[in-house]
């Protein structure tokens, strides 16, 4: 049996006490695995991401992680600190929130800094993620001198660079035109490839398929309602309608009106 990244069992999370975010989420994620988790926007799949990444932590209910029982205490614990964040990256849905240095190369190594890299390990992590993202011409640009496409490749990065074993992907491919967003898919897929463990919340229907070996939906109580392989669900036209992750197209063709359930949600 593969190793257990994530545990969580009966994981509670409201924002100031009132709001319900998540309730009684058990999800078990093994080592090297693609894992998407679908659901309407405000069903709680970036508060699942921020508990993952331990931004935040469960009200009730726990999260093992790593071997480790996640506690806010840990974040007292300099080499518990460095340990987890070296090994677990997130990346935010919009860059904007993720990129705030000076400039491109700022942004990339400002972690490895942060973590105490060596400047010889700073030097050789950031030539060869600047080969792998094509974004050499980049580095010397403020973000806010980027194109939408050029920020999340840059946000992506600022997170590879670190080597994580384990992605969380808050919508990689919101926004952006169809060949960065293949450039993204495949990037996220050669990380996989090499071990690495994929975590990607969207509702977005056209990607889950290359980026799942399965599916948890959450639906609009804040629960998941739904585990499956990715086929299953993205084929099951009335489970998607019903909750919100698709819609009906009508087309009109004369005197005719036909329907069709596309695989997306824009």
């Amino acid at each position: 049996m593969a190793r257990l990244i994530f545990e969580l069992k009966g994981v509670y999370f409201s924002y100031h006490g009132k709001i319900p975010a998540l309730c009684d989420i058990n999800l078990n994620i093994e080592e090297g695995s693609k894992i998407v988790i679908m659901g309407a926007n405000g069903t709680g799949k970036t508060t699942l991401l921020m508990l993952l990444d331990a931004l935040i932590f469960p009200q009730k209910g726990y999260i093992r992680a790593l071997d480790r029982e996640f506690r806010e205490n840990l974040l007292n614990d300099w080499e518990f600190v460095r340990f987890f964040r070296s090994k677990v990256g997130l990346l935010f849905q919009n860059p904007d929130v993720q990129l705030f240095s000076p400039t491109v190369k700022d942004e990339l190594i400002f972690s490895l800094l942060n973590l105490g890299f060596t400047q010889k390990e700073i030097e050789k992590r950031l030539s060869k993620i600047v080969q792998l993202f094509r974004i050499k011409e980049l580095l010397d640009r403020a973000p806010y001198q980027l194109s939408v496409g050029e920020k999340k490749k840059v946000a992506i990065a600022s997170v590879l660079i670190m080597e994580p074993e384990v992605l969380l992907l808050d919508e990689p491919t919101a926004g952006l035109d169809p060949q960065t967003t293949r450039d993204i898919i495949d990037i996220i897929l050669k990380e996989n490839s090499l071990g690495k463990t994929i975590i990607t919340a969207t509702h977005h229907l056209e990607i889950i398929e290359e980026l799942a070996d399965k599916v948890y939906v959450l639906g609009k109580e804040n629960k998941i309602v739904r585990s499956d392989y990715p086929k299953e669900v993205l084929y099951d036209e009335e489970f998607l309608l019903k909750y919100n992750l698709a819609h009906i197209h009508y087309h009109h063709h004369k005197d005719l009106v036909h329907t069709h359930l596309p695989l997306h949600n824009d």
